[in-house]
């Protein structure tokens, strides 16, 4: 007879809140105030123009729309500073594919 294997999947207990750091050029979301986090990272490529590069979602986490949250993040920000987005990271174009707003197609500049 097979076992049930139990997983050690967190909850998500709190509000989920996006933490922009300009500095190091990131949205995070620290993830039930433990030391996981999912992460947005982006880079300028220009003077008006961000290149979204890269999200990142720890395992235990995923599946869950987190990332989402840090997409729709980043692209407000965009929209909000009025600059144009290279998407590279898959999950953003994903995301704006399955999330076609005027303001954000607007500030895509194309690859």
């Amino acid at each position: 007879m097979a076992q049930a294997t139990q997983m050690n999947v967190p909850e998500i207990n709190t509000p989920i809140t996006v933490e922009h750091d300009k500095k190091k050029r990131q949205f995070n979301i620290r993830l039930n105030g433990s030391h996981d986090r999912a992460v947005l990272l982006y880079e300028y490529v220009g003077k008006k123009t961000v290149d979204l590069q890269h999200t990142e979602v720890p395992d235990a986490y995923r599946g869950r729309g987190i990332a989402k949250h840090l997409a729709k993040a980043a692209m407000d920000f965009v929209v909000e500073e009025d600059l144009k987005a290279h998407l590279t990271c898959w999950y953003i174009q994903k995301y704006v594919k399955e999330n076609p707003q005027p303001q954000y197609l607007e500030h895509i500049h194309p690859m």
